[in-house]
């Protein structure tokens, strides 16, 4: 009888164990299988008026990490081939010591953008959260979306179900370890179940504001 018992018990843990994998590599394989039509590299990607450029953390110092950095080059590649006319650089700022935007800023009129092709975007505190608030603060329909190969699948899924049409460019300047991808690619399993919950069921509303559209209307 109790050995009975254990192998139902087992075989239980076991289906739960495999329906829970496939809850979470389901919307992975979705997103990525969507957004491989809709990743193009610097110079095949059509203009659009708007790139939107994810933040990615600070150094101690308060400068951008490797991957920010990667992403700003990107988004200023861009700006210089003509392919975007604004960057709306998107990030954390919930302290006073850790402004994401404003290092992207700097970095990026570092590398000969103009201030005034920039904006920012203080309250990008995660990828839904700037989605959201590109559309709904700054105004933007359609957008060049710029963030690491890892990262492009759930960004594109969330900027085009919350009303932006979007193509993704890949930030590949730099070299990561495996042993970083690996570890990227497997927190976007979460990250991306996560998005579509948000997406379908939760529908957070983050922080908003007053309107402050990009571009003004004709």
């Amino acid at each position: 009888m109790w050995k009975k018992i254990f192998k139902w018990i087992t075989r239980f843990i076991l289906t739960v164990g495999l329906l829970g994998l496939l809850g979470l590599l389901l919307p992975r394989l979705v997103t990525a299988l969507y957004a491989a039509a809709h990743i193009l590299p610097v110079d095949q990607v059509p203009a659009e008026r708007v790139a939107i450029v994810f933040g990615a953390g600070l150094t101690r110092d308060g400068t951008p990490t490797a991957v920010l950095r990667d992403r700003v080059e990107t988004a200023v590649q861009l700006y210089f081939s003509g392919k975007a006319e604004k960057l709306l650089m998107s990030g954390d700022n919930r302290f006073v010591e850790y402004n994401e935007p404003e290092a992207m800023r700097q970095y990026a009129i570092d590398l000969g953008v103009p201030d005034e092709a920039i904006v920012l975007d203080y309250a990008g505190r995660r990828t839904y959260d700037t989605c959201y608030r590109a559309k709904a603060i700054f105004g933007v329909e359609r957008a060049i979306l710029v963030t690491q190969d890892f990262h492009l699948p759930r960004a594109l899924y969330l900027c085009n179900a919350l009303g932006i049409e979007a193509v993704g460019v890949k930030a590949n300047n730099f070299y990561y370890r495996k042993i970083s991808r690996l570890i990227w690619n497997t927190r976007e399993l979460l990250a991306t179940f996560g998005a579509v919950v948000d997406v379908q069921i939760a529908k957070p509303m983050p922080v908003l504001g007053n309107p402050e559209p990009i571009f003004a209307e004709k």
